[in-house]
């Protein structure tokens, strides 16, 4: 049961004698056959719980990433929701689970970009670029911090053991993407895992300086680390527009 329902006061309605309680709620509302499943309101149970440890999730990638993981403590999380500390251990078994489910949250659109990925034909570099684009909004979400942090905090070894083998999970899915760009011809022959190491280096490292209230969003700082990652450095001929878009993508990344 959940601990933030207690203590709530609940009506109790005499069944006359002779009919059992579940006649009698019957009784009193003809239509519940009508309206659908008597498991409905199992299911909306189900969904409200989903929402609450959603909310508990989000509490905590905040408070990690102002207050750092040591830092924090799970009355800070029940403080920030409003509610008490044995509701939060409803939800997760601790701190540490806490910190697992934030990761989570930040790296399944990577992976599910990457099941989309597997399933379309487009060439291997457009492909990329989408998974790109989907890691560089997961970084500079609210789970960036737990997404690039996590693994070096002090978790169980097989807590860490699994944060690993899903960071290697996106390694291994940029490398085979660019072995098939190579391959097809969309992306220039290179080393995949010296490439893959550059590309996941410089996504991660945005998860140390970004911060909700600057002046680009997450989706736009992904864009303009792809645009360098496929155009590079080199100057190229560019219409008089272009350039004054590129200065400006320039100045809002200084301020």
């Amino acid at each position: 049961m959940d601990p933030s329902r207690t203590g709530m006061p609940t009506s109790r309605r005499k069944t006359a004698p002779g009919r059992t309680h579940l006649a009698a709620s019957a009784a009193a509302t003809p239509s519940a056959a009508v309206r659908g499943s008597p498991w409905r309101a199992s299911r909306e149970r189900v969904r409200d719980r989903q929402i609450k440890r959603e909310a508990v999730i989000r509490a905590a990638a905040h408070a990690f990433n102002h207050k750092g993981y040591h830092n924090t403590s799970l009355d800070d999380i029940a403080a920030a929701l409003e509610v008490s500390k044995p509701t939060v251990y409803y939800y997760v078994s601790n701190k540490e689970q806490l910190l697992f489910e934030c990761f989570v949250a930040g790296i399944e659109p990577i992976r599910a970009a990457f099941r989309n990925a597997r399933s379309q034909r487009a060439p291997a570099r457009e492909r990329l670029k989408t998974v790109l684009g989907h890691y560089g909004q997961a970084v500079a979400s609210e789970f960036g911090w737990c997404m690039v942090r996590a693994e070096d905090q002090d978790l169980s070894p097989a807590m860490s053991a699994h944060i690993k083998s899903l960071k290697s999970e996106i390694d291994q899915g940029i490398r085979r993407l660019l072995r098939e760009g190579a391959q097809d011809g969309s992306i220039h022959p290179c080393d995949p895992k010296m490439t893959a190491f550059a590309l996941a280096g410089a996504l991660n490292w945005i998860a140390h300086w970004y911060r909700e209230n600057q002046s680009m969003t997450g989706a736009e700082i992904a864009a303009a680390f792809i645009s360098v990652f496929e155009n590079g450095l080199k100057p190229r001929a560019a219409a008089p527009a272009g350039r004054r878009a590129a200065q400006r993508t320039t100045h809002r990344l200084e301020r």
